[in-house]
């Protein structure tokens, strides 16, 4: 391999095995690797051009955060998408996600609010020029992600923000599949409207109740509507 095609490999990471990490990282969570889809290290090998040893790093990497199942000795799988996952997901996130808000509101100064407050209008502008995809949309995920992660900025726990990171990355699945299955259109502008207005009004109370519930929406349009690819447990 070139060193120009060695440093384009590493665009996304530090090394190669991080940069393969999160390509394939990207694939899962968009569903386009299929939930218990095999990875077989030879189409991989020949996808990324990389040794038997880099990619073992990658998925190994890709295991501990959830997304990749060792299967023994079979080599590795996509984890499945199963309604018992999504169930312990989905409690895990609100829980740390309502203690982070509510540290953010006890603790956040002008810069913080200023953070939500433009974080969110990024977003809108966004949904403006893309009114009916922007679900789908790589920016508006972005620029989704940095809105949630700015209500929750001030908290001062790196820890537990480091938890909900890796969380927040395990649920994209799911929000995909909800994205892709349910059959009406979700009010997501106003639902991240009230938040940031709760927010900065200092209303805690308010904004724990709206992240629940906007958590727990996710989570139950894909048990409702993702029944065809979604198992028991």
């Amino acid at each position: 391999m070139t060193t120009t095609a060695l440093k384009a490999r590493k665009e996304f990471g530090k090394t190669l095995a991080a940069d393969i990490a999160h390509r394939l990282r990207n694939e899962i969570v968009t569903c386009r690797i299929k939930p218990d889809e095999s990875l077989k290290f030879d189409a991989l090998r020949l996808s990324f051009g990389a040794s038997f040893t880099t990619l073992r790093e990658a998925l190994t990497l890709l295991a501990a955060e959830g997304l990749v199942v060792a299967e023994e000795q079979r080599g590795y799988k996509v984890a499945p998408v199963t309604l018992d996952d999504l169930s312990d997901l989905t409690h895990a996130r609100i829980l740390i996600e309502v203690d982070l808000i509510r540290r953010s509101i006890e603790k956040g100064d002008d810069d913080w609010e200023i953070r939500v407050i433009s974080s969110l209008h990024r977003l809108a502008k966004i949904e403006e020029r893309a009114p009916e995809n922007y679900p789908v949309n790589v920016e508006w995920k972005s620029a989704h992600r940095q809105f949630h992660e700015a209500l929750v900025s001030a908290s001062g726990s790196p820890t537990l923000l480091a938890v909900r990171n890796s969380l927040f990355d395990r649920a994209e699945r799911y929000r995909n599949l909800s994205a892709l299955f349910r059959p009406h259109p979700r009010d997501k502008t106003g639902e991240h409207r009230a938040l940031m207005q709760a927010a900065i009004s200092r209303n805690a109370e308010q904004a724990c109740s709206l992240i629940r519930t906007h958590i727990q929406t996710t989570s139950d349009n894909v048990a409702k509507y993702a029944t065809g690819v979604i198992s028991s447990r």
